[in-house]
């Protein structure tokens, strides 16, 4: 017999049981659940809806099961219809009539809201460490490269010349941004919405702040309708998982190929990579690609909700349970993720002399050297074209534009002097970028300096939380 028999006899078919059933997967929030309901409790007394004795068994109660649960002792029930029944039946059982009374003045509506906005709220903060983890990696990196001379690409064509540090100081950028919007989403999902009951709230005299500022919540749902319909703070952190993601995949792209024999550029450390069943010669960044293809698992889950949610008039319907599967397989996706990259980059090795052999070969200083001329006078038009027949001629004989001797350069220019050398080293041409966010060394210390201040900016206001 099911809990809420009365208008219906409470029995379904096994079919159905399982179909309707979210104890599977809801039984993660079961330390939400109870202290959710110790709060409630505490309230329900603090009203004088409940009495004092009740209050004190059901408090008891709670806190019994909950150490029994984290302790083995107790299993969950998976005939259960969802953690909620679970543990108030398992109250009951306990401590007798006193556990029927825990549910006064709220529905599985608002408790099952309010569940999700307190494991969301933990779990962003989880996230926010982690990724506050990763930044720190990545400049700690970046710092180590500041210096190491790579070509920089757009079309994933060889454009013009970079530090490693400046490149993984862009990343830095990203994840900067994914912390701010964490940030920002826990500001819409640290807020309760317990005592909006099914949908209209209750005639029971309740303290919906008091309850709140138990639970820790800054603010409370002011619609009770909202309250128990509200998805929005699930789709949000939705949306930022699935742009975490998206930021470690095209970080992932990089690590694939840079550490291909066609690149080289980086090492991962062997604990990282994987081999090859059948070539012994293979040393696969099997963790880069699984990142990336789990990113697109997460935009599956995110636009899995937002599909669920599109067409719900108010206000709660049983399609919202179907919001618990997507945002804990992304919560635990994201994590994971961010798990293994943390120390896989920590360990991971730049290896500068290919990258430098690359960016020579790539012809990125023909910019400055066209630069050189027009700077010298020539229009530059005519020095774009005169730099263009120079990498040519270099493509022709195998060599660099620095290998090229200075008479064939007065072939094509008598403004070319033993100056040009110094003007198109890697070196040069990376350091002479010192426009604010450039890729000059010395931008790419204020870049860290500024990465590392911000860093801790967000971290006070998530302090503050």
């Amino acid at each position: 017999m099911k809990m809420w028999a009365g208008r219906t006899d409470g029995i379904t078919d096994a079919v159905a049981d399982e179909f309707n059933s979210s104890i599977s997967f809801d039984s993660r929030m079961y330390a939400e659940d109870i202290d959710s309901s110790i709060a409630h409790a505490r309230m329900l007394e603090k009203t004088g809806i409940l009495s004092h004795e009740d209050v004190k068994k059901i408090i008891t109660g709670l806190e019994e099961i909950k150490k029994d649960l984290e302790d083995g002792k107790l299993a969950i029930d998976p005939a259960a219809e969802d953690i909620h029944m679970f543990v108030e039946q398992e109250l009951t059982k306990r401590i007798g009539d006193a556990g029927k009374k825990v549910h006064t003045a709220r529905s599985r509506n608002d408790q099952v809201a309010n569940d999700l906005h307190l494991y969301i709220r933990k779990e962003n903060r989880n996230i926010f460490h982690l990724i506050q983890q990763l930044i720190e990696v990545l400049l700690a990196q970046a710092e180590k490269n500041k210096a190491v001379i790579m070509p920089g690409y757009t079309h994933l064509q060889r454009a013009q010349p970079i530090t490693f540090g400046h490149h993984l100081c862009a990343y830095v950028m990203m994840f900067l941004r994914d912390l701010d919007r964490l940030n920002d989403a826990y500001q819409r999902t640290d807020v309760s919405v317990i005592g909006s009951c099914a949908l209209a709230g209750t005639t029971y005299p309740t303290d919906r702040l008091y309850e709140a500022q138990l639970l820790g919540f800054s603010s409370v749902g002011m619609n009770s309708m909202d309250g128990v319909s509200d998805r929005d703070f699930v789709i949000e952190t939705l949306s930022d998982l699935a742009m975490v993601m998206m930021h470690l995949s095209r970080l992932s792209e990089e690590i694939v190929l840079w550490t291909s024999w066609e690149f080289h550029f980086v090492e991962l450390d062997d604990a990282y990579t994987t081999g090859s069943s059948i070539m012994p010669q293979k040393k696969n960044s099997d963790m880069a690609e699984l990142t990336r293809g789990k990113t697109g698992r997460v935009y599956g889950d995110l636009m899995a909700l937002l599909t669920v949610m599109k067409g719900l008039p108010l206000a709660y319907n049983k399609d919202m349970q179907e919001d618990k599967q997507p945002v804990f397989d992304a919560i635990d996706q994201v994590k994971m993720c961010l798990q293994v990259n943390i120390p896989m980059l920590k360990t991971m090795k730049a290896i500068p002399e290919n990258m430098h052999r690359a960016a020579q070969k790539g012809f990125i200083n023909a910019t400055d050297l066209a630069d050189y001329l027009t700077k010298k006078g020539m229009p530059f038009r005519d020095a774009y074209k005169t730099a263009g027949k120079l990498v040519h001629l270099c493509l022709a004989r195998d060599c660099v534009l620095e290998e090229l001797p200075l008479e064939e350069y007065r072939k094509y220019s008598d403004l070319f002097d033993e100056d040009l050398y110094r003007a198109i080293a890697l070196s040069e041409c990376v350091n002479k970028r010192t426009s604010l966010g450039g890729t000059a060394v010395s931008q790419v210390e204020n870049e860290i300096s500024r990465a590392e201040k911000k860093l801790k900016e967000l971290s006070d206001e998530e302090s503050i939380h």
